[in-house]
């Protein structure tokens, strides 16, 4: 069956016509005729065929709108129209009669004559429901989508309205050339994840007003930028990037002001997902898809994993009702299937705290998040997938948490992604709180907030909790032992990109986010942050001397604890973000990576993260453990060995770890001074002959607060400790006394920053 548009256009779109009734599945854009996809038809009709089905509850009116390809792209973001658009081009209208072209609540057409890279929308129901100002809608499987590209693009000013449509494939491009390159598949235990956000990591200096990093200004705010910065990702020593959200979204989707610069502000962290299958086209040059391959390729190629922080509790189309500021489509196609509604279906439930919640576990909506999740993972080659407010995959279409939630099971038994991480955000907006409960079946780790939260308190003096941080340190077997879970089922973190940096933990009790827009009423109240003194910036020697100690001492914490450790870009140099614990609208110098200052610290806080990371992982791997302690594999301590007085108020607390290797052992003693007092702790005698060397003192100024040879500053018998310091002791053997910890980690990060070696 040929049947002629109806259509608007000129000579464009002349050869295009529906070819047959088409194919219920697969959802979305794809070559026809043949199983799945097959390959395209080039007969009868001229061009390419293509099937295009789409799920709608609507039962009588559909049309599918085919528009011209957009023009090419350029680095500058310049297209002929505002939004990168023919300024004039019309549509193809092709309507679709009910009885021919749905099955079930299905839309499908095949296509013939579609020239290649053809945008098209969906337009469902006969005019706009009453509650939406457009019945026009995205396909929600659309693997690319027209929007502006190029990061000159992105924040442009009058770059027109933000309506992206999805793009007919092209046949005619060769598939990615992963050039031999796999995964590196590292061990759970053994990861050190840095979490860090794509524009953020690369912005060139004239971008956000601060300092340019190493690297072309082309590729400034790009996944091509990611590359540039590979080495000093590997000086740091983290082997897997944590990226914020990649997928597109529309980051002027807001019209905040901020009232400090007057400058307009933007959806910068990106948690608020258009299109969940295509990535965000202004973190490309050009092409996003290819880039953010090769992104993850070079990564793979270095050792480094990809984890995505994906977002598949609510969708872009905000509001509590059916009105803008948000609308592509799912609230037209099926909004009782793709979201939670109450009120007798007339407002959105909001367990996200944006608006809007996805029924997860609704049959359509969980196949859709699940091949989201294959198609990032089998084509674009992510390693990993952290949930964002994952606790509402695990409720039902009426709200109530499921034991069993069809989602949750269906993606962890996929046996394409079995070597896929897969970690919780264990709790809603809503009130679901899962830390060590979420529904894991083995797989799933989770980020511990429980971590987070006794790490701060213990550190900043907090009494009574010596049993609480002890827990943690052993990868928190309270909460992760009873399930049959193993210490790095446990992702430990100090910070994150919500809340307060690591330098602003110790130099703000409150939060200041007055450059955000709303009176400094969002945010998290509760931070468990300590100003040693002085709120803000200062002078003051010995407060700033204090707040080195204590960031110094929670990176100790997190990264001998057992369990997977996560950082968090730009702690490893104490980035401020001037006390603003809630960045999601700041785009520039507030948020992003300051290469300046990384600089500029090189021989102080980045030397010592970098050689905090390798005694995790080269000199005492033993910490990155698949089982929890013993109690021989652990012993606690006091300021008397093997007399850790867990009753008494005060926080100072020792562990020593023997090294189960023979040949090159290297068994610890870990002390934290958490208070206010100097305190004298007794040494536990040496294993076999030799000695204790001291490792790291927080308490020293640097390069003394990391030795670089522990055989150069032998202890004996007793230790003093600083107020509010730890130390790291090993045991020295008189047969083999050199003990170095990452030899050179200085020149590495020095060339890495383009900085000299200090």
């Amino acid at each position: 069956m040929v049947t002629k548009p109806t259509a608007a256009g000129a000579t464009w779109g002349s050869a295009i016509a529906i070819r047959d009734r088409g194919r219920p599945l697969p959802y979305g854009c794809t070559a026809a005729p043949g199983p799945p996809s097959g390959a395209a038809d080039t007969g009868g009709g001229g061009g390419a065929a293509f099937n295009f089905s789409i799920f709608a509850r609507e039962t009588t009116h559909a049309v599918l709108l085919l528009f011209p390809p957009r023009l090419e792209a350029t680095v500058d973001g310049a297209h002929d129209g505002v939004d990168g658009r023919a300024a004039t081009a019309k549509p193809v209208e092709l309507p679709l009669d009910a009885a021919t072209h749905r099955t079930g609540m299905v839309w499908h057409v095949t296509v013939g004559g579609v020239p290649a890279r053809t945008e098209y929308l969906w337009r469902i129901g006969a005019a706009p429901d009453p509650r939406w100002y457009t019945n026009e809608c995205l396909d929600p499987w659309a693997r690319v989508v027209s929007s502006p590209v190029g990061a000159a693009a992105y924040n442009a000013d009058g770059r027109g309205d933000y309506r992206p449509r999805a793009i007919v494939p092209a046949l005619d491009v060769p598939a990615f050339d992963w050039e031999g390159v796999v995964p590196p598949r590292i061990p759970q235990h053994e990861l050190v994840i840095y979490e860090m956000h794509v524009r953020g990591f690369t912005l060139y200096a004239d971008d956000k007003g601060a300092s340019a990093p190493p690297s072309s200004k082309t590729t400034s705010g790009t996944y091509l930028g990611v590359i540039d910065k590979i080495p000093y990702l590997r000086a740091l020593g983290v082997n897997c990037v944590e990226l914020l959200p990649v997928m597109e979204f529309n980051e002027m989707e807001w019209s905040f002001i901020d009232p400090v610069s007057q400058k307009r502000l933007s959806q910068y962290w990106g948690y608020s997902t258009v299109a969940f299958f295509a990535p965000m086209n202004r973190f490309a040059v050009a092409d996003a898809t290819r880039e953010f391959q090769t992104m993850v390729r070079e990564l793979h190629r270095a050792g480094i994993e990809v984890i995505l922080d994906v977002v598949y509790n609510h969708t872009a189309e905000m509001g509590l009702d059916f009105l803008p500021p948000g609308h592509y489509g799912q609230k037209t196609l099926a909004p009782g299937t793709y979201y939670m509604l109450e009120d007798g279906g007339t407002k959105f439930v909001n367990h996200s705290g944006c608006g809007n919640t996805l029924s997860c576990n609704n049959p359509v909506t969980a196949e859709w998040i699940h091949e989201s999740l294959r198609h990032w993972a089998l084509t674009m080659g992510v390693d990993g997938f952290r949930f964002d407010l994952a606790s509402i995959l695990t409720r039902g279409p009426d709200g109530a948490a499921l034991p069993n939630p069809p989602v949750v099971e269906r993606v962890t038994k996929d046996p394409c992604m079995r070597d896929v991480k897969l970690i919780a955000e264990p709790w809603d907006c809503g009130g679901l709180y899962q830390v060590g409960t979420f529904p894991h079946y083995g797989v799933w780790s989770e980020w511990n907030g429980k971590f987070r939260d006794t790490v701060r308190q213990f550190i900043k003096g907090d009494h009574g909790l010596k049993g609480a941080f002890a827990s943690r340190l052993c990868g928190s077997q309270d909460m992760y032992g009873p399930s049959g879970r193993a210490p790095y089922h446990s992702i430990n973190f100090v910070t994150a990109h919500d809340g307060f940096s690591l330098h602003d933990l110790v130099a703000y009790n409150a939060k200041h986010n007055d450059h955000n827009g709303e009176n400094n009423n969002d945010g998290e109240q509760h931070n468990n942050s300590w100003n040693c003194g002085v709120e803000g910036e200062t002078d003051d020697e010995e407060v700033l001397a204090r707040r080195g100690r204590q960031m110094r001492n929670m990176m100790v914490a997190l990264l001998l604890a057992a369990g997977t450790p996560m950082l968090c870009m730009g702690d490893e140099y104490g980035h401020t973000k001037g006390g603003n614990n809630n960045g999601w609208c700041q785009d520039g110098a507030l948020t992003a990576f300051d290469w300046a200052a990384a600089r500029g610290a090189l021989a102080g806080l980045p030397r010592f993260m970098a050689k905090l990371v390798r005694l995790r992982t080269t000199v005492a791997p033993f910490l990155a453990r698949t089982s929890f302690y013993t109690g021989e594999e652990i012993v606690w301590h006091g300021t008397s060995p093997g007399q850790p007085a867990w009753d008494d108020g005060y926080n100072f607390l020792a562990f020593t770890i023997p090294d189960p290797r023979r040949e090159t052992a290297a068994d610890l003693y870990v002390a934290f001074n958490a208070g206010g007092e100097r305190r004298t702790a007794t040494l536990p005698a040496p294993p076999d002959a030799g000695s204790w060397g001291r490792l790291v003192d927080t308490a020293l100024v640097a390069p003394k607060d990391f030795s670089d040879d522990v055989a150069d500053h032998l202890v004996e018998g007793t230790y003093g400790l600083h107020p509010y310091s730890a130390i790291v002791l090993v045991h020295v053997r008189r047969a083999c006394p050199a003990v170095p910890v990452a030899e050179g980690v200085t020149e590495l990060l020095a060339d890495a920053l383009g900085a000299a070696t200090v």
